[in-house]
């Protein structure tokens, strides 16, 4: 089939079966974990703290992380990050086996993760091209990887709310050290052929300055980054509030929270689906445009809701535009980036998705505690479609000179 045409090669194949193990692991001590804090705390700012602490080493660390990749075999890097992120998810495990419910312990632990994940994200970006055979099957590669993603997002908090009504947290975290176990087999059964790189001429800060002047002078991957960013600032964050609606507006259990993290995962596999299937690359501007304002304009939707149900449509339209977003941009970036620059463009990307995103949690997590949770949403959503509107504007007036083709993109 059409949508599976990556597999065929045997490296990306092996990748992707370890890592969608590993995954619903990942997102059964994710959702176990915000469950936990809540339930321990009852308070909205912990949440966003520690969904901050877990993901700001991305916006500190990337660009280092990126150049770090580019001089080094990022293969054996990703290795060790899934070594370590196994002894973290042990720790965890363990600490709560022994009823050390210790809300800072969690803080630092999930702060490690973040570190680990500064460096992990990044080579798995990068060594996506290196998995196939041919560049024209990147695209689908991409979007069978955001597949894998997000039906561990569904999967992974489905099994975390049966394991916490019927049993405790600490079974998701068990679960979670014993899932790296086929992803390491996996990464060592694969063959990879990286040329170990020559010892770099320039200092690892010069190569950190060419990584920033040259995604400034590229003015339609800046725009992209930049739309990524105000994205993961300020719409994105909404997940965090998510125990709270479940357990306050709507009365529910740890299945209610499930439901809305599987909602949002469903969308976002329908989408990377959709976007698994194109053959073409010819209008990645007019989606991420599209998945823009549904991103936003979801958001905004499901603060508004006041029956379950509806509420969860209005997640899975939003993971529907977050994916297509997320993965439309990824794509761009990946092919229309100077190859000895990707490690370091990607990690700018990583930079805007995930390094600013923990920010945004700790604002949503002061905004909900001021004004209240629904108010709180609707204003990331408003602000979503707000962005959108102004990346067109600098689109058609700015960038639009010199690149004509992706005007005719948007017109068509």
């Amino acid at each position: 089939m059409n949508i599976f045409r990556s597999l065929k090669y045997r490296n990306f194949k092996l990748f992707f079966y370890g890592q969608s193990i590993s995954l619903i692991g990942t997102w059964m001590q994710k959702t176990a974990v915000s469950w936990l804090v809540y339930r321990l705390t009852g308070s909205a700012l912990l949440l966003g703290v520690v969904t901050f602490v877990s993901l700001i080493p991305s916006l500190v660390l990337s660009p280092y992380a990126g150049s770090y990749i580019d001089r080094h075999n990022r293969f054996k890097v990703m290795i060790n990050s899934q070594i370590i992120s196994m002894v973290q998810a042990g720790a965890l495990a363990a600490m709560l086996y022994f009823k050390f419910y210790s809300i800072t312990g969690i803080i630092i632990l999930s702060l490690v993760q973040g570190i680990i994940n500064s460096f992990d994200v990044i080579c798995r970006q990068t060594l996506m091209i290196e998995m196939v055979d041919k560049v024209e099957d990147l695209p689908n590669a991409i979007a069978l990887n955001s597949i894998m993603m997000n039906l561990a997002r569904v999967v992974g908090p489905a099994l975390a709310g049966i394991v916490l009504s019927t049993l405790d947290e600490n079974f998701c975290f068990i679960s979670n050290f014993v899932s790296y176990i086929p992803v390491l087999i996996c990464l060592y059964m694969m063959r990879m052929k990286i040329t170990v790189n020559i010892k770099p001429q320039n200092s690892l800060w010069v190569e950190l300055k060419e990584g920033f002047q040259y995604i400034s002078t590229e003015k339609d991957l800046m725009s992209l980054i930049l739309l990524l960013a105000v994205s993961s600032l300020v719409v994105l964050p909404f997940t965090t509030l998510m125990p709270i609606f479940a357990k306050d507006l709507f009365h529910g259990t740890a299945k209610t929270f499930s439901l809305f993290e599987s909602a949002m995962g469903f969308g976002s596999i329908l989408s990377a689906v959709y976007l698994a299937n194109l053959k073409s690359n010819k209008y990645l501007i007019t989606t991420i445009v599209v998945s823009s304002f549904l991103f936003g304009g979801s958001v905004f939707l499901l603060s508004l809701s006041n029956v379950l149900l509806i509420a969860l449509f209005f997640m899975t339209i939003s993971g529907i535009g977050m994916m297509a977003q997320l993965a439309a941009i990824n794509t761009y970036i990946q092919a229309n980036a100077a190859p000895h620059m990707r490690g370091r463009v990607i990690s700018y990307y990583i930079m805007a998705y995930q390094g600013v995103l923990p920010i945004g949690s700790l604002l949503i997590g002061f905004l909900a505690e001021i004004l209240g949770p629904k108010k709180a949403v609707a204003i990331e959503g408003v602000i979503g479609i707000l962005s959108i509107v102004i990346f067109l504007y600098y689109k058609k007036n700015i960038i639009a000179k010199n690149k004509p083709s992706e005007m005719a993109e948007l017109r068509t």
